[in-house]
């Protein structure tokens, strides 16, 4: 028998038995050692990849939240969610609200991939505020299922102050009722009440969760901490491009939150903005002669 088909032998040997090779992959196997540890490739079609986007207000840094959009394109996640804070707000002035949201949608829109809103405090911050979020974006919390993952997006701002109203908890508790089966379920809201920020009804809303597999995900702290609560994992993001005066504080930094979902739960990946480069990080070189 030749060597060649001795290692096709093997390969199909391979792909038959034990060894869970992708499809897709086509190598030749060595009867003898092989330069790699293991073709179990790291692509489970159940898996996928989407990003967030952390605060961008409460004293914005022109330019940083523009250069996380064109460092999403660079990445490809499937899509982008935030955690609130998008414009500066708190103005009653309707023109000025509609410049701001004007300013962020023109960033947003560059996009490759779609862009999930949430409210924080500086965008739905009086009752103007909350009408103008209303013409232009409609609903403040709602819900979407993706492959089997459900993802709520719940509005800590409701009536415009610390607040999760009953209306909001209900809509959420029937949407928890027709998903029991899903692999989990991720939660998105702006203020972190774990964290010492009063958000009313919080606790009528946290024992909805309390017997499924879930993350929660906060910002407007403008601090990364991650705290077990329950024996799930609760996040709060630092910034993409909010106010961040602290440089000594390595919890404080401008990110986007890299999101892969297992069959275990969300992994979570923090990339800092200045450590993700295009393909071409040095000038050009000169041409050769």
């Amino acid at each position: 028998m030749t060597s060649s088909k001795y290692s096709l032998l093997i390969l199909i040997a391979l792909i038959a038995g034990c060894a869970k090779i992708d499809p897709g992959l086509k190598i030749n196997v060595s009867p003898r050692a092989n330069p790699w540890t293991h073709l179990n490739l790291y692509n489970d079609p159940n898996n996928f990849q989407f990003a967030i986007v952390a605060d961008r207000t409460g004293g914005h840094r022109p330019g940083v939240f523009a250069n996380a959009v064109d460092k999403l394109n660079l990445l490809k996640p499937e899509f982008v969610l935030c955690v609130g804070d998008l414009i500066e707000g708190y103005s009653e002035d309707e023109d000025e609200l509609e410049s701001q949201w004007n300013e962020l949608d023109a960033m947003v829109k560059k996009l490759d991939m779609p862009f999930f809103y949430i409210p924080g405090n500086h965008d739905i911050g009086n009752e103007i505020m909350a009408e103008t979020w209303e013409k232009r974006l409609g609903r403040a919390y709602y819900h979407f299922v993706y492959r089997n993952v459900l993802f709520l997006c719940v509005n800590t701002e409701d009536t415009y102050k610390n607040w999760i109203s009953k209306p909001q908890i209900e809509y959420f508790r029937n949407v928890l009722q027709q998903n029991t089966d899903v692999r989990w379920t991720l939660v998105f809201m702006h203020k972190p009440p774990w964290r010492g920020n009063a958000v009313e009804n919080w606790q009528e809303f946290q024992a909805l969760l309390t017997d499924r597999e879930h993350t929660i995900i906060a910002g407007h702290r403008h601090r990364y901490t991650k705290s077990e609560v329950n024996d799930r994992n609760y996040y709060v993001l630092a910034t993409t491009g909010g106010s961040s005066n602290d440089k000594e504080d390595k919890c404080r930094f401008d990110h986007i939150v890299w999101v892969t979902l297992t069959n275990e739960g969300p992994q979570l990946a923090n990339l800092l903005l200045e450590g993700i480069l295009t393909d071409q990080p040095c000038p050009p070189l000169e041409p050769l002669p």
